[in-house]
């Protein structure tokens, strides 16, 4: 019998898309959560990179296979694990959505210097990219509520968690970038609604988020007089 146990950091956007597609294959998994800043040597010596997730693979006899690289883990899990099929079966049209994930990728880029910004410039920068990449989807997008229609896909996981962000940045400002972008605003709820999206964090991810921006100094915190 295979097991599977995925480790995770309670933030990170990469652990939450393959937890999405875990839960979407509803196969059984167990989570273990680590801290990044202070990396425990055991997981040093599984993670080539130091970086999560990571998914062990549990083997008969007692021996396992450690993955790592979100994107590598996520197509292990569409190929070998049963249940529904987050790929579409056209070749043609599974290359389209590799690419668009690729692309969620780059968002995420985005949101990184988005978050840590310390300066307006730096916001603005980062919103500025963030716009740019959510009007190519806007085009992209068809009659939803999911990125290839009513099917939850490989991509949605990836923009999941992207999405999520906003639900704390919201808090702080509006910054337009979902204003004007019907379609993208459809899939952002859509997603928010889908109880795997909703489960692949903890209870508390707000309160951690908000203590992220706050360790990294963001710009819309509140400065001391």
């Amino acid at each position: 019998m295979t097991t599977l146990t995925l480790i995770s950091h309670h933030l990170c956007p990469y652990v939450q898309r393959v937890a999405i597609a875990l839960r979407e294959k509803a196969v059984p998994f167990e989570q273990i959560y680590i801290d990044l800043g202070n990396k425990p040597d055991w997981f040093k010596r599984l993670s080539p990179l130091g970086k999560v997730p990571l998914l062990k693979v549990g083997h008969d006899g007692g021996t396992e296979t450690v993955l790592f690289e979100s994107s590598v883990i996520a197509e292990y899990i569409e190929e070998a694990l049963p249940g529904r099929k987050l790929h579409p079966a056209d070749a043609l049209t599974k290359a389209q959505h590799r690419g668009w994930m690729e692309f969620g990728s780059a968002a995420l880029g985005d949101i990184w210097r988005f978050e840590t910004a310390q300066d307006a410039a730096g916001l603005e920068a980062a919103r500025a990219a963030l716009s740019q990449k959510f009007d190519r989807l806007e085009e992209a997008l068809g009659d939803g509520p999911y990125f290839a229609g009513r099917d939850f896909s490989l991509v949605d996981a990836v923009f999941a968690p992207a999405f999520r962000y906003f639900d704390v940045f919201d808090t702080y400002a509006d910054f337009g970038l979902f204003t004007g972008r019907p379609k993208l605003s459809t899939w952002r709820q859509a997603l928010a609604d889908r109880a795997s999206v909703m489960l692949a964090v903890t209870p508390d991810y707000p309160n951690r988020l908000n203590a992220f921006l706050k360790a990294h100094d963001w710009y819309l915190l509140p400065r001391a007089a």
